[in-house]
């Protein structure tokens, strides 16, 4: 069974995409979740940043509604949840 990588520029930066915040998640669940979240956050970014890039006839996957919209939206859920990693206080230690 041979695996495909998909086409299109945009769909392959999508999977990277996928694996980092998957990695995140991971992290988040085995413990370090500050670290994690930073990991998702920064994923969501450089999603916003490749949808800058990216030109619109190779964004395949990437594209979920228009350029202004996707760019708005990834950046500000990537800083988010960055600024939620860096501000939230550590609990009791115990």
């Amino acid at each position: 069974m041979k695996l495909r990588l998909p086409r299109s520029r945009g769909s392959q930066i999508y999977l990277l995409l996928l694996i980092g915040v998957f990695v995140g998640l991971v992290m988040v669940v085995s413990g370090p979740w500050r670290a994690g979240l930073m990991v998702v956050g920064a994923t969501f970014v450089i999603a916003s940043l490749a949808r800058v890039v990216v030109s619109a006839e190779h964004v395949g996957m990437l594209r979920v509604r228009s350029k202004a919209f996707d760019i708005f939206w990834t950046t500000t859920l990537g800083i988010s949840l960055c600024l939620l990693a860096l501000l939230v206080p550590p609990g009791p230690a115990g």
